[in-house]
C-alpha cells in the first residue's frame, strides 16, 4: 500500500472491503472501517456542501452521511437495497460512506498493490487514492477514506 508516495514492499497482508460505485470496484483497508450499515432516515442538513446527504442517528450519536458518488465527481443515484453506508471515524469524528454496494472482503498481498500513474497522482481529486490492487477477477482501486475529507471538511461537519 502506498505510504506517502511509496508502495510498501514485502508480502504483508491486508483485509481490503471491496464495494462499488457505478461499474468501478474500490477497496478499502478493513482496519479504517469501524462498521457496515443500511441507510437509514437521513436527516438533511440546510446549506450543506452538496456531498453530504445529512445526518443519522447512529446508536445515539449523531453522525454525519456523505455520498462518495458526489465527492467523486460521479452521478448520484437513488438510494435502493443494495446502498450501505460505510463507518468510519478519524479525527475524533464518526462519519459515514454512502456506496453502491459492499461486496466482500478479499485478502489481498501488499505486493499485489501497485503505485498509481504519476498522471493521476499529480490531480488534486486522487489526493484519496492509494493505489492498484491486483486481483485474478480484476483491477481494484483502493482508497484511504481518512483522506476523503479534508481536516477542514472534518472540522466543519464535526
Amino acid at each position: 500500500m502506498q505510504a506517502e508516495g511509496q508502495v510498501l514492499k514485502g508480502d504483508e497482508t491486508v483485509q481490503v472491503i471491496v464495494f462499488n460505485l457505478g461499474d468501478e470496484r474500490y477497496g478499502v483497508d478493513i482496519s479504517q472501517v469501524r462498521e457496515i450499515i443500511r441507510p437509514t432516515q437521513i436527516t438533511r442538513i440546510p446549506n450543506a456542501p452538496d456531498f453530504v446527504e445529512g445526518v443519522i442517528n447512529l446508536r445515539g450519536q449523531i453522525t454525519t452521511i456523505i455520498n462518495l458518488r458526489k465527492r467523486f465527481g460521479m452521478e448520484p443515484k437513488p438510494i435502493d437495497n443494495n446502498t450501505r453506508i460505510i463507518v468510519v471515524e478519524f479525527e475524533n469524528a464518526v462519519i459515514g460512506m454512502m456506496v453502491d454496494t459492499v461486496n466482500e472482503v478479499k485478502y489481498l498481498s501488499t505486493s499485489d498493490i501497485e503505485a498509481l500513474p504519476n498522471i493521476i497522482t499529480a490531480r488534486e481529486e486522487a489526493k484519496f487514492l492509494k493505489g492498484v490492487g491486483k486481483l485474478p477477477d480484476g483491477l481494484l482501486i483502493m482508497i484511504d477514506l481518512n483522506k476523503v475529507l479534508s481536516e477542514d471538511e472534518v472540522e466543519r461537519l464535526r
